[in-house]
């Protein structure tokens, strides 16, 4: 089976360049067959290589429950769609554009189990929307049960933050995770407090946040290494 890296791409804060630079790197890093889709209604600039899937903005119009200043990303709920295998593929990684990969990613990603999510490394007891991987229509509820006018309230009185991931944090309590046991790291929490230092062990991380690999993160060696 070919494994289909989905990621997305909608607004101004991320560009073409972080799509194509996100596919070099995963290249670089997972041998096994894979093919690179994204999800955006601006193909200018993506590498031809890349399948472009259109943008419907599901529930784009539905704000962060925390506020206008913080990201809303309940379009990607349509990863969670019955039919989603027609439209991803029958397996897939859902993944930011803001990840760097330093290492084989063949144990992260060959992986059994019909989902397995990044686990948030500021809120351990729920999901961070980051990466996922998934069998398509395994877990239809996070989709058929999201109300837009409740659910963001119901996901957060129950102590889940953010906006997608509390939501999948509140209906997916008690999955299969990554963290640094894995070799995921979050660069803001694990890594930027050590100076930058990369564990050895490090197979992939996470810059949710800030700063970003293309910008900070281009002093140190093996983001430039890696990142290209």
């Amino acid at each position: 089976m070919i494994l289909t890296i989905v990621t997305w791409l909608w607004g101004t804060r991320y560009s073409a360049s972080h799509v194509n630079a996100l596919a070099r790197n995963i290249a670089k890093f997972y041998a096994r067959p894979h093919r690179m889709l994204c999800v955006t209604n601006d193909a200018s600039g993506i590498d031809a290589a890349i399948t472009i899937i259109p943008d419907r903005a599901d529930f784009s119009n539905v704000p962060s429950p925390h506020g206008g200043a913080f990201p809303s990303c309940y379009r990607r709920l349509r990863l969670f769609e019955t039919d989603a295998g027609a439209t991803f593929s029958d397996r897939f990684v859902s993944i930011d554009l803001d990840v760097v990969a330093t290492a084989n990613l063949e144990p992260l990603w060959d992986r059994p189990e019909a989902f397995v999510g990044y686990r948030d490394p500021l809120y351990p007891a729920q999901l961070n929307g980051s990466m996922l991987l998934m069998t398509a229509g395994a877990r239809p509820r996070v989709w058929t049960d999201f109300d837009p006018a409740k659910s963001p309230a119901v996901a957060r009185a129950a102590g889940k933050r953010g906006s997608d991931q509390a939501w999948l944090s509140y209906c997916l309590p008690n999955e299969a995770t990554w963290g640094p046991a894995d070799g995921v790291y979050s660069y803001r929490k694990d890594i930027e407090p050590k100076g930058g230092r990369l564990p050895d062990d490090a197979r992939l991380t996470v810059w949710h946040g800030r700063p970003k690999p293309w910008t900070d993160g281009q002093r140190l060696a093996w983001v430039r290494e890696s990142y290209v």
